[in-house]
């Protein structure tokens, strides 16, 4: 499969470029996973979609502070730090910039020293493993020097760094925001468990893997890095309760739809019908031709040509039907991307 089959034309200003709109003041384009019939709606129409026995599954990762500038001491010279995925304690795996002048055995600094950085080798990727030095709590001291990593596209300085948080993170981890779950305040959340429909909690710390350019000429050739998930035994309940009740499950955003056929795929590989609590790394790839084990839904926003985001999207409603949602999303002047508008397969 091509990857060029995956492309289209975006206009660089439906790139959504602030995150100053209200959370559920966006647009919704509801998609048929069968019929490919498009709706034109707003996000709060969204209950008029869902039925009283099915639920919505959430990813409550949490953004850290990832960024981090400090210098080298020996030299004076800026660094800058993406935190990536943590290795072991205080081993991480970081996006260094200039990458060329962090060579294992380098020292950085942030915070006049208050945190150290030793350099221990460099990955394949071309990104660095490093061990910190610090007092006290890893988090505390990340909160007193970090700065949210926001996407580079957006153009707005970031006021209230919680609007990055989904309303219902918890668990500290992504170096991006599961951005589909931006679009609800409690308000709203309340208002969709009022109308009968459950919710349910899943953990996947995202990191830039996912939203990584693909650079082969084939989809099957590209290789997604791998995510930590948590799958809790409540949620497996909550899943099975709701396929007894004849609900449907419903992803809101892709990490929560991996999270889902991660460990969907893993019981069926054991033979087992129903899910249990789980936990791990995941580097699962969903493209057209996957059977879904456990998603018949999935929230989520638009996403940029030839990504790994749109192929899974297209795995869940077909090629050709997304293709033609995206031209009209593009003619309709949609928004793109992590503060844009929202999209429903169902």
């Amino acid at each position: 499969m091509r990857v060029e089959d995956f492309d289209f034309e975006l206009p660089e200003e439906l790139i959504a470029q602030h995150p100053l709109q209200e959370r559920t003041g966006s647009r919704l384009l509801v998609l048929g996973r069968s019929s490919g019939r498009i709706e034109h709606r707003m996000f709060t129409e969204l209950l008029d979609y869902l039925q009283p026995e099915d639920c919505l599954i959430l990813n409550d990762t949490r953004v850290i502070p990832a960024r981090l500038y400090g210098r080298k001491p020996d030299t004076g010279g800026q660094v800058e730090f993406l935190l990536l995925k943590e290795r072991g304690p205080d081993l991480w795996e970081v996006l260094v910039r200039p990458g060329k002048r962090l060579k294992p055995g380098t020292t950085v600094e942030f915070g006049d020293g208050m945190l150290r950085a030793d350099i221990l080798e460099t990955t394949e990727e071309g990104g660095r493993i490093v061990r910190f030095d610090y007092e006290g709590l890893f988090y505390e001291v990340l909160d007193r020097f970090g700065e949210m990593p926001l996407p580079p596209y957006i153009t707005e300085r970031l006021e209230d760094a919680e609007r990055y948080q989904t309303v219902f993170s918890r668990n500290k981890g992504s170096a991006a925001a599961p951005t589909a779950g931006l679009h609800f305040t409690g308000e709203f959340l309340d208002k969709v468990r009022a109308n009968g429909v459950r919710t349910g909690f899943v953990t996947l710390h995202v990191g830039l893997g996912t939203f990584r350019p693909v650079s082969t000429e084939t989809v099957e050739e590209h290789k997604m890095h791998a995510e930590y998930y948590e799958f809790p035994q409540a949620t497996a309940d909550l899943i099975r309760d709701t396929r007894q009740r004849g609900g449907r499950v419903i992803a809101v955003g892709t990490t929560a739809c991996r999270t889902l056929e991660t460990v969907g795929s893993k019981m069926a590989a054991l033979g087992e019908d129903s899910l249990r609590e789980d936990r791990g790394w995941t580097d699962i790839f969903i493209y057209p031709g996957y059977s879904f084990k456990v998603v018949d839904g999935l929230l989520t926003n638009f996403h940029l040509p030839k990504s790994t985001l749109i192929m899974l999207v297209s795995a869940l409603a077909g090629r050709d039907n997304v293709m033609q949602a995206y031209e009209e999303a593009v003619r309709e002047r949609y928004r793109f991307f992590s503060f844009g508008d929202a999209m429903l397969i169902i």
